[in-house]
């Protein structure tokens, strides 16, 4: 079947898709010719720079730039975590918190499976949860990195004892109903390169994810925004 990615935002400046899980951001080197959602992007909508990336199995707000101009102001922009990132994860146990910052420094790419864990001699990393429903063994929350470690979400959640849904790599059992960790990125807040206005943009929940909450009894919903949808500058 062919793979057909959601428009969410596109001017002559920059272009966001809902990118759906399973489908790499970029070319991996040992599968040069497979599909990725760059290449796919190129194919409809013509040439786009990468600003930022996903990791392979995670859905959600994936950003291009679509000139090299853009893709300055942008890439400055993450750079300096000027970028306002919010995710939604479903997380395995019942968290005693409501809230919480997640602070140990990790470090990346260690042993043969290449995860990321916390170590004192790690980099610097901060990632904040937030308790939006709960269901028997289980927690959906929202989640706000505030840098931009490999695998920070993962490792951080895997930390607390709480391990992603799905996320065999930190620690969680095998899902009989999720192939991959249960991690959507569902909206980005940053500064129009062109407007130099505010511009929030956030894709829906991956099918995949709404059919493991209801499975797990969870209803699945956000009462309290970060913030609203702001319109197109």
């Amino acid at each position: 079947m062919p793979i057909e990615l959601q428009l969410l935002y596109q001017d002559e400046h920059l272009l966001a898709v809902n990118k759906p899980p399973g489908l790499a951001t970029l070319v991996e080197g040992w599968h040069p010719d497979r599909l990725t959602a760059m290449r796919w992007v190129e194919m409809h909508y013509g040439k786009v720079y990468l600003v930022h990336r996903l990791d392979k199995f995670t859905s959600g707000v994936l950003l291009f730039a679509r000139t090299a101009e853009a893709h300055r102001h942008l890439s400055l922009q993450f750079e300096t975590h000027k970028v306002f990132k919010r995710y939604q994860a479903i997380l395995h146990g019942e968290p005693a918190w409501e809230e919480m910052l997640a602070d140990s420094p990790l470090r990346s790419n260690v042993g043969r499976r290449h995860r990321t864990v916390v170590s004192p001699q790690g980099k610097a990393a901060e990632t904040w949860f937030r308790v939006l429903a709960r269901g028997k063994g289980f927690a959906w929350v929202e989640v706000q990195p505030r840098t931009g470690r490999t695998h920070q979400i993962r490792a951080h959640a895997a930390a607390l004892g709480h391990p992603l849904l799905g996320d065999v790599l930190y620690g969680a059992p095998p899902s009989p109903f999720l192939e991959r960790p249960a991690l959507h990125a569902c909206a980005l807040t940053f500064i129009h390169p062109e407007s130099g206005k505010e511009l929030t943009l956030q894709a829906p929940l991956a099918e995949d994810l709404v059919r493991a909450l209801k499975l797990l009894g969870i209803v699945f919903h956000d009462p309290q925004p970060s913030y609203p949808t702001h319109p197109a500058p």
